[in-house]
């Protein structure tokens, strides 16, 4: 029988948690692009120690979340023009063919699925809860793709998710206006898909992607 080493059941759930809720603080913006961070600080924020702390980092570090370098020290990354131009064509292309093959796929309960997210949002507008909905505006995204089963799209989606939900947090932070007309674009894509209209909800879908495109590129251009 193999015996564990003392506490092994732990630290990977201790790593879990520090990743998890750095991760959080970053997306949120409670962690911002340009601050820099230590690990002493964040294992008092955290109440960890600076093993599960560091562990994190060095994931985040990986996935394009901060950057680490021997002069500066830890500092949290902005997405390049680039990447948040990359990550738009990725999710055009894909969320795009998600829909026309949802189309024609739709069971009862996706459909209480879809109404049910739908009736989340509208809740977080009414609230103007503007974390919520950057966090819904995502997952909103994300259930087409879980609703169709192509693993491999939900994976390719899951991890650019992480990602975007920063650009997406940008939006509604500082532009609190556009949440009744984003919910209305993502009313406008269901409606469609529901109606089993799979090239008209692609078609809404790209229209809605390009406004966050556009916001998040030619203000920064200018600046």
């Amino acid at each position: 029988m193999i015996q564990l080493p003392p506490n092994a059941s732990v630290r990977p759930l201790l790593k879990e948690q520090a990743y998890l809720e750095l991760k959080r603080l970053i997306q949120d913006a409670e962690f911002p692009p340009g601050m820099f961070l230590s690990e002493r600080q964040l294992a008092l924020k955290l109440g960890m120690s600076k093993t599960p702390i560091k562990a994190a980092l060095e994931r985040l570090e990986t996935e394009g979340f901060l950057s680490v370098a021997p002069q500066q020290g830890i500092v949290v990354r902005d997405l390049s023009l680039t990447e948040i131009a990359d990550q738009f064509e990725i999710r055009e292309a894909l969320e795009t063919y998600v829909l026309r093959a949802l189309a024609s796929k739709l069971t009862p309960a996706s459909r209480s699925q879809i109404a049910a997210h739908l009736d989340e949002q509208r809740a977080a507008t009414v609230a103007n809860d503007l974390l919520a909905i950057a966090r819904l505006d995502a997952d909103f995204h994300l259930l087409f793709c879980t609703l169709l089963g192509n693993q491999e799209i939900l994976k390719t989606l899951s991890q650019l998710r992480d990602k975007v939900h920063r650009a997406i947090t940008r939006v509604a932070l500082n532009n609190p206006d556009r949440t009744w007309p984003n919910l209305s674009e993502h009313e406008a894509i269901a409606t469609a898909l529901l109606a089993g209209e799979g090239e008209l909800a692609a078609q809404r879908l790209v229209e809605h992607l390009a406004y966050g495109r556009q916001y998040l590129l030619q203000p920064r251009r200018g600046s």
